[in-house]
């Protein structure tokens, strides 16, 4: 681990020396990749300075002890040695974790799905909670939210919606999200004061770039026709909706939200690249069973992940045991402790598989 830092390190030091350099800011391309760079490996560099210096303390503490005769003195080095080694073994932690391998779609955009599942108007009412939820958490975050097609009840919940959030590190947080998130409540219309349990199930996917997914023109067939719902008499005077079956694998994206036909249709391909490209991802992470089984961000959508119960103002994650009694809070985008202690316990599981050893 300590050649795998140095060498991170002496990298770091020649990004300064690049960065310093007068001509690189004539290539802007230049600049960004190598700034990002040294963003990247800044909390690392700094953490292994911070470990270079408690090894130092503990060895220096070690020599004065072995060599003082006085007991108050050799005392007060104790502590000191005590100390300097505790921050060693901390930071020689914190290290292993910043060195586990990076999602390589941490950095991307994401793509959220939310359903009503059992429940019926109710559980739609829920779903539009948790839309709301999430567009604060990244109003929160300085993240930008675009809904890119829903399907509204008359009630006001919704019984589906797609909405795109974009932002620094959006995946990193919000792929824990995805899975069956139950609501325990007294429903409005419920006169006997009986409690329901309704679902809904959130999809979180990294968005895709055309760069990710080739798709074939021949591949796709496209319909168009007109939109139903919320939109003026406008959106039903023009076949401005679309409807995009990818012939292979059979999958079928609608988009009716706008009013022009040409931003439906780039709306669709960018869902159906990013559920081509989740498609993949799922094949090529079927191997890492022993990592899914731990239910910490696997994203399997029949997974019961988090129940809100309301008579008790009660949030239970259920895939790390974490109990919060903060629902208003919760719902209304104070998301991090919970994100925080998710992020915890897929580092940990990560750690205790041997990734560091990557």
């Amino acid at each position: 681990m300590i050649e795998k830092l140095q060498g991170i390190e002496e990298r770091y030091e020649a990004l300064e020396q690049q960065l310093a350099a007068p001509e690189i800011y004539s290539d802007p391309g230049r600049l960004a990749r190598l700034s990002r760079e040294q963003k990247e490996l800044s909390p690392l560099v700094t953490a292994f300075r911070r470990y270079k210096k408690a090894l130092s303390d503990r060895r220096e503490a070690q020599d004065l002890l072995e060599r003082e005769e006085d007991p108050d003195f050799r005392a007060m080095l104790q502590e000191e040695l005590e100390a300097a080694a505790g921050e060693e073994e901390r930071l020689a932690q914190e290290l292993r974790v910043l060195l586990l391998p990076q999602d390589p779609d941490d950095r991307r955009n994401v793509i959220v799905e939310i359903r009503s599942g059992a429940g019926g108007d109710e559980a739609a009412l829920f779903a539009h909670s948790l839309y709301r939820m999430y567009s604060m958490y990244a109003e929160l975050r300085r993240w930008k939210t675009e809904v890119i097609a829903s399907s509204i009840t008359e009630l006001g919940g919704v019984k589906e919606i797609c909405f795109r959030i974009s932002g620094e590190g959006v995946y990193s947080r919000l792929k824990f999200e995805s899975g069956v998130h139950r609501v325990q409540r007294v429903p409005e219309t419920e006169s006997g004061g009986r409690i329901h349990t309704s679902t809904v199930t959130v999809a979180v996917l990294p968005e895709a770039e055309e760069v990710d997914v080739a798709i074939q023109p021949e591949d796709l067939q496209i319909d168009t026709y007109r939109s139903s719902g919320a939109g003026g008499q406008h959106v039903n005077k023009t076949e401005s909706a679309i409807r995009i079956t990818h012939l292979p694998t059979g999958l079928v994206v609608e988009c009716q939200d706008e009013r022009s036909q040409h931003k439906n249709r780039e709306r669709a391909m960018s869902i159906l690249r990013t559920r081509l490209y989740e498609q993949e991802r799922a094949r090529q992470n079927a191997a890492r069973a022993a990592e899914r089984k731990s239910q910490v961000g696997t994203g399997m959508r029949n997974e019961r992940i988090r129940t809100y119960n309301f008579p008790q103002g009660r949030v239970t994650d259920h895939r790390i045991g974490l109990t919060l009694y903060k629902l208003d809070a919760v719902l209304n985008g104070s998301l991090d402790e919970i994100i925080d202690g998710l992020v915890t316990a897929e580092r940990a599981e990560r750690l205790g598989a041997g990734e560091d050893e990557a």
